[in-house]
Order: C-alpha cells, then sequence, then structure tokens
C-alpha cells in the first residue's frame, strides 16, 4: 500500500488499461482470495470475502456482461471506514472490468483492513503493481482534488455530508460519480410465520438478526436498525429474550463508551417523542416501542419494534433512504409485491444482510464500471 505524503511522488496512472475480463487480474483475485479465506476464522468477514474472489465466482459475474464492453479508465475509489471489507469488493470488481484503480483507504481502518491489506503486500505481481493502487492518506484536499480530476468515474461510500464534500471536487467533463451515501436498513417478521415456527428455527433465526445487525456494530448501511412485526398479535417479547441469549452466549460485549452513547441517544428520542417505551433488556440489546422505524444510528444493539397489520400498511412507511429489508417468515410473493410498491434496494432473508452483492444500492457495479460500445456495419 502506499502512504502519501508531501513531497512524495505519486504513482504514474497513465499506460495501457487492461481488458475486461484480463486473465491476469483473475489469477491474481483467485489468489488473494485464497489467501484471506486462510484468515478467515480470525476474521469471519474475510471468509465471505475470499469466496466472492474466487474464479469460479468472477467468471460468473463476467458471464452476465452483455453487449462489447470497454474499462472506463482511472477509478477512485472512497470507501468507508466502518466496514473494512466494502473496498476490497468495490475494488475487484472494477479491476475484473479492467481498469487503472485507486483506492484511498482511510488511517481509521479496522484490523480485518489491515490484514487485508498485509496480505496485498505480501503479493508482488507487477501487473497488478503497475494498474493497481491502494493508498492511505489524512486529509489532504490537494491530492483529492488531483485524484478527482485525473478519475473516469469516482466511486463514493459514506455519510451523507462526506459525500457532499468530496462532490466539490471537479470531476473532468466526461466523467461521473457513483455514489453510496446514508442508508437505513430494517427487519420485517411475520407474526404468523413465527407462530408456527418450531424453536429450533426461532433460535437459528435470532442467531441469523444477530450476524446481520453486530458484525459491524450495526454500523453497516443494511444491518436493521428496526424490527417491524406484521400481525396482529403481539410476539416481539419472545424474539428479545432469544436475542439477549444469543448475544451472551456469542459473547458480544458493550464497551463503557458504547454503553453511555446507547443511554444518552435513547433517552434523546424519548424526549422528542419519538418513543413509547424503552427497555433496557441487556448490556447488548436495547428495545425501544415506536410507531415508526428509528433510521439514526443509535448505538450498537438498539432496536425499534413497530406492529403493522400488513405489508400494505407498511409500505408507505418506507423512504429512499432505505435500503435492505432482511425478512422472516413471509411467502415470496408477499416480498416480490412488497418490494414493487416500496422501491427498497433488496429484500433478503435473516443472516443476508451483509452478503455482499455485485447490484449494490440498485447498481449493477460489473457493468457500471465498464461502458458498452457499439459497431455497426
Amino acid at each position: 500500500m502506499f502512504r502519501y505524503r508531501r513531497g512524495v511522488t505519486f504513482p504514474s496512472l497513465d499506460g495501457p488499461l487492461l481488458a475486461v475480463g484480463d486473465e491476469r487480474v483473475v489469477d491474481f483475485l483467485d489468489r488473494f482470495g485464497r489467501r484471506l479465506l486462510a484468515l478467515g476464522r480470525r476474521y469471519p468477514e474475510l471468509a465471505s470475502l475470499g469466496f466472492f474472489l474466487r474464479r469460479a465466482e468472477t467468471g460468473r459475474q463476467l458471464s452476465r456482461l452483455d453487449g462489447l464492453r470497454y474499462p472506463r479508465g482511472v477509478v477512485f475509489h472512497v470507501p468507508p471506514a466502518n466496514v473494512d471489507t466494502v473496498f476490497v469488493y468495490s475494488w475487484a470488481l472494477s479491476a475484473l472490468a479492467g481498469n487503472t484503480n485507486v483506492v484511498r483507504i482511510s488511517p481509521r481502518a479496522g484490523a480485518a483492513a489491515r490484514a487485508i491489506l498485509d496480505v496485498w503486500r505480501s503479493m508482488d505481481d507487477p501487473v497488478i503493481a503497475r494498474t493497481q493502487h491502494m493508498i492511505s492518506y489524512d486529509r489532504d484536499d490537494e491530492l483529492t482534488a488531483k485524484l478527482s480530476a485525473a478519475a473516469d468515474l469516482r466511486v463514493l461510500w459514506g455519510g451523507d455530508d462526506s459525500v457532499r464534500a468530496l462532490r466539490k471536487f471537479p470531476l473532468a467533463p466526461h466523467a461521473r460519480d457513483l455514489t453510496f451515501p446514508d442508508r437505513s436498513s430494517f427487519a420485517i417478521v411475520s407474526v404468523a410465520g413465527w407462530q408456527r415456527a418450531s424453536e429450533a428455527r426461532r433460535r437459528k433465526a435470532v442467531e441469523a438478526f444477530f450476524t446481520d445487525a453486530y458484525w459491524f456494530d450495526q454500523a453497516a448501511c443494511s444491518s436493521p436498525r428496526g424490527v417491524f412485526w406484521v400481525g396482529e398479535d403481539d410476539v416481539s417479547a419472545v424474539f428479545r429474550e432469544l436475542l439477549v441469549a444469543v448475544a451472551e452466549e456469542k459473547g458480544h460485549l458493550t464497551e463503557p463508551a458504547m454503553a453511555v452513547q446507547k443511554r444518552v441517544a435513547t433517552y434523546g428520542a424519548a424526549a422528542d417523542g419519538l418513543v413509547e417505551k424503552i427497555s433496557f433488556d441487556s448490556h447488548a440489546v436495547t428495545s425501544l416501542e415506536s410507531e415508526d422505524l428509528l433510521r439514526e444510528w443509535l448505538g450498537a444493539g438498539v432496536f425499534t419494534h413497530s406492529k403493522v397489520s400488513s405489508l400494505a400498511e407498511l409500505v408507505p412507511k418506507v423512504v429512499r433512504k432505505d435500503q435492505t429489508v432482511t425478512h422472516f417468515g413471509f411467502e415470496r410473493a408477499e416480498l416480490v409485491e412488497f418490494a414493487r410498491k416500496t422501491g427498497v434496494d433488496r429484500v433478503v432473508p435473516f443472516g443476508s444482510a451483509l452478503e455482499f452483492s455485485p447490484v449494490w444500492d440498485g447498481y449493477d457495479l460489473l457493468a457500471e464500471f465498464t461502458k458498452l460500445i457499439t459497431v455497426t456495419g
């Protein structure tokens, strides 16, 4: 990884582009993924990433592309600091598309990101070294401006304010932004489906919900911040009890600062009239009864619980900011109809919220990282 500081020459972004689906990139990603898989026990999120980079998976993604495709050119990625693996998914698909890439890694990146970069540094590949650049730097408007001006596509992940700030740096007239700003997500549970489920299936569902919510301290855009109970009966108490038990079994620890953050945030929401009841179920689980989802992050393990009689009643509560809906107990036809009426980006089962997909926030990333060429005659 290149660590930029003033007075140091940045690697050149000139030179020929790779081809879409270049075999050398496919081979590197496969080897890189295998190395990451070996770290999966220490960093479970790297196991999913490693599988995503396998030759079979990248080949499957390339097979989806239609028409005559050509790389965009130079792609400048600014991923978020709070989800350590996003930058690899974004970069890998762009590299697979044949682009020259510059990925800015936050100096605040976590342990999993550092492990990824250690593997990256150990793989001395001349083609990758020439065309793919992982860099880290503190705030430097001059460098950000230069990289933005050189980019054919800029990929921005993060909060709304971060995206707005980065958009102030001009792009070339032909270039454009691909943005992934603040999003919110929630879960839906069919009361009837929950009541029909066996104790074992309920337990498995809550374990999957725990993974969705707690893996990145509920800060991932796709992690649920609340649960809508769809039906007439109130069955949330059993779910909450199971979640407390699962959190304890998993050994989830709440740092003192986080505990304070949660109490301040939840009491603030109550003072604003957004919450009807607060229950500190355990150090790891805080439950809020509310008529609607609180979309702002209130701290790891804070969930609103709301009741609606049907999915149709939930439809007007969904907003443009909502991204992922995790579900339990519904028929597929119900979910398809709900998605058609709301336009949410993803509707996935419990346990799948954090599974990265090449179609993200409604964008087919591999297609976005290429351009279509027409030839007639």
